[in-house]
């Protein structure tokens, strides 16, 4: 079997967590014997064509990004013009059984070479504009996003998400029928969690001995709930005494959270990092007392099943995927959806009861190895195998 997969970023051009989540997806189908080419935005100095981790990468060169949504948009619809015509050209050299698709952003050039080839065509959503908007879809560019969205998803043979929350997310936004949306989870490799050498000159920088560490990590946009760990803060300070913060990342809200941080008399408790590289990013989940993830929405929860690899306690809201990574009080615990006042509640849980974080800590760190990406690999080669059947031996 050959597959083609589209994605707007691959390594070494990485943009967020697609890149790595399509780079492990493309190299363990590959490892089980399926020969996978991906379709890629790339640089003007990356090689348009090679092969790493038995993966065929095409890429295409394009432009930097902009930054203005609206200019993104077009931005976009040029990039799926192009990636298009150098998957003319691919499909001209190679015969695909399946072309596969990640978001909204190769929709098009997905769709339209999937009909060339005549081959069934898969999507994976993984997050939607209408759940990144709370449902405020009706301006322009949302509503232009939700609506290829939309055309996406049902023009689909299948659809993929990461957990069951989302596949019912997208069936009811999109008026499809769930049969059609297959659950796969994302994956993790413990294995590459690696973090830098001194831990402990790392762990000085931002904390004394005596002090707890909380980490929150990720885009800084309001759907990622930072404003309510922030909130959370004073109160949890108050009680606990020594508590210093870390907030890892970029993103559009970043300016509005260090104000408001500054109103809540947090300036001299914690730092803000802005955006820093993987070997940063690991070390910190080693160094750091908990992690909380107090996303809004959230289709699956990365940075939880990052810190649970890593040896450190997890809060997370209760909401979304999160529910799904951490299910029970046996791996993390949970808190009210968009409520500060139970945010800091079970953090001070977390943090002043030794015995339970140990337990949080051993659990979590078998659990995680369910996320395990050859067999996340496997379960993407049986929705392509089941496209590839003909339709009267379909099960969905």
């Amino acid at each position: 079997m050959r597959a083609l997969i589209l994605s707007w970023e691959y390594p070494p051009l990485i943009e967020g967590g697609l890149a790595r989540h399509v780079r492990k997806l493309a190299e363990n189908l590959a490892a089980q014997g399926v020969d996978v080419h991906v379709l890629a935005r790339g640089r003007e100095q990356d090689p348009a064509e090679d092969e790493a981790g038995g993966v065929v990468i095409h890429r295409v060169r394009e432009p930097e990004r902009p930054r203005d949504l609206g200019e993104f948009v077009a931005w976009i619809e040029h990039m799926n013009s192009d990636m298009l015509a150098a998957g003319v050209e691919v499909g001209d050299r190679y015969d695909f059984d399946v072309v596969h698709g990640h978001d909204w952003l190769v929709a098009s050039a997905g769709h339209h070479l999937a009909n060339r080839f005549r081959a069934p065509f898969a999507v994976t959503i993984h997050a939607t504009e209408y759940g990144r908007h709370q449902g405020w879809v009706d301006k322009h560019p949302q509503s232009y996003i939700h609506g290829v969205e939309r055309w996406m998803a049902n023009r689909a043979e299948r659809v993929i998400t990461c957990s069951a929350y989302m596949r019912e997310h997208v069936a009811d936004i999109y008026g499809l029928e769930e049969s059609r949306v297959a659950v796969i989870p994302n994956g993790i490799d413990p294995s590459e969690l690696v973090p830098v050498d001194d831990l402990d000159t790392l762990r000085g920088r931002f904390a004394q001995e005596h002090e707890k560490l909380v980490l929150l990590v990720g885009r800084l946009v309001y759907e990622k709930g930072f404003q309510l760990a922030l909130e959370a803060l004073p109160g949890l300070i108050e009680r606990v005494g020594d508590v210093r913060f870390i907030v890892a990342g970029s993103g559009t809200a970043e300016h509005e959270l260090r104000e408001q941080a500054t109103q809540l008399g947090l300036d001299d408790h914690g730092t803000f990092l802005g955006w820093i590289g993987d070997d940063v990013l690991h070390s910190l989940y080693r160094i750091a007392d908990l992690t909380v993830v107090p996303s809004i929405y959230e289709p699956f929860g990365l940075v939880a099943l990052e810190a649970m690899a890593s040896g450190c306690p997890c809060l997370v809201a209760d909401t979304g995927g999160l529910r799904e990574v951490v299910p029970n009080e046996d791996v993390g615990l949970r808190f009210r959806s968009r409520d500060p006042a139970s945010l800091s509640t079970m953090a001070e849980r977390l943090l002043t009861d030794t015995e339970l974080r140990d337990r949080l800590v051993a659990e979590a760190s078998e659990h995680v190895l369910s996320f395990d990406w050859a067999d996340v690999a496997r379960q993407v080669g049986d929705v392509y195998r089941e496209l590839v059947r003909p339709p009267s031996l379909r099960s969905g």
